[in-house]
């Protein structure tokens, strides 16, 4: 399996029917099975039957992924990360660490390649939800500060400011251990260990007019005095609530926020503030996330507006993740432009089910 068959599929990324993404995900998870460590050894040990398993909707063939005992453990990617990489694979192979800011960090492999195809997702939705395309031109030059882990991050969100001919400072800082600081010590311990953030950032803002930000909740507060100038405000992170986003809209008055769902092994899915929701729509069918309700031993796709376990399928060349995290989402319906279900309201507090 190469990224030259699958850019033939994935020309436009808002136009895929149901059946060609199911065979998309059979073919990798053949690939997998037989060309990487892990997963050949669990099809060898189990027996699983594909052909069973790709029977039926999407909703169906999810349904029984999960329940084939095909959920990783997160150890796996912070300890056997090796095993997860295809035999003799072609590519352009970078590995990344997630951001260490809830637990140990965890190691995941992207091509390049996929690189590509996710900024051309992000930018197709970021211009049909957002308009973006219409703010930032020759004319109105884009201009970002952007907070977050070296990494996966940093790639991708370079080449999206890029994209519109933009350019972009990063302000990275260490994060591993920053919720830990968070909860136990409050935002001021939080404010003093990313002391350097805040003011390399307020040195940026007094001198070079930022129009686009992404930046997490808790460091909204150092953008207020040039909030005159700020056309685009990006958060992501679970505190990113509308009633956070209604709260800043009085102090940025100028600016569209943009909610995104940021993950180290498949990177962004896009947000949209509708309401009391905020729904999230990953770049299917390289990532599929619905939320699980386990129900007599065995696991169900929960119904709209219903909450669940975040079940998280990523399919690629590269790499095959399948996994079930300690978070609940609601599952949402399709809005335009994205014609998959997507979740919203992701939240670690109150996880029993």
């Amino acid at each position: 399996m190469r990224y030259a068959e699958v850019k033939e599929m994935y020309d436009d990324p808002f136009h895929l029917d149901e059946s060609s993404a199911i065979q998309y995900l059979r073919n990798i998870f053949e690939f997998h099975f037989q060309n990487t460590p892990y997963w050949h050894a669990v099809e060898k040990k189990r027996g699983i039957d594909l052909d069973s398993i790709f029977e039926g909707s999407l909703e169906e063939t999810v349904e029984k992924i999960f329940n084939s005992g095909l959920s990783i453990e997160s150890d796996e990617l912070r300890e056997n990360w090796l095993g997860f990489l295809p035999r003799n694979y072609k590519g352009k192979l970078r590995f990344y660490q997630s951001s260490g800011t809830t637990g140990p960090r965890s190691f995941c492999h992207w091509d390049h390649e996929y690189v590509d195809l996710l900024v051309f997702y992000l930018r197709r939705a970021l211009d049909e939800v957002y308009h973006l395309d219409e703010t930032y031109n020759d004319s109105h030059q884009l201009r970002a500060l952007l907070h977050g882990p070296y990494g996966w991050y940093q790639e991708e969100m370079s080449e999206l400011v890029w994209s519109y001919g933009g350019i972009l400072y990063f302000v990275a800082t260490e994060t591993e251990g920053l919720k830990k600081i968070l909860e136990k010590e409050g935002i001021q311990a939080a404010m003093k260990y990313l002391a350097p953030l805040v003011r390399y950032t307020q040195r940026v803002l007094e001198r070079d007019e930022i129009n686009l930000i992404r930046t997490a909740v808790q460091l909204l507060d150092i953008f207020k005095p040039f909030g005159e100038n700020l056309e685009t405000i990006m958060l992501s992170g679970t505190s990113t609530t509308p009633e956070v986003i209604k709260h800043y809209q009085d102090y940025f008055e100028n600016s569209v926020f943009i909610p995104l769902y940021g993950y180290f092994a498949f990177g962004d899915a896009i947000g949209v503030h509708r309401g009391k929701n905020i729904q999230y729509y990953p770049n299917y069918p390289f990532t599929v996330i619905l939320p699980l309700v386990p129900e007599n031993g065995r696991y169900r796709i929960a119904k709209y507006w219903e909450r669940g376990l975040t079940g998280i399928i990523i399919a690629r060349p590269e790499i095959l993740i399948v996994k079930i995290e300690d978070e609940l989402i609601t599952r949402v319906p399709p809005i335009k432009p994205f014609e998959w279900d997507g979740f919203a309201n992701p939240s670690r507090e109150g996880v029993s089910c």
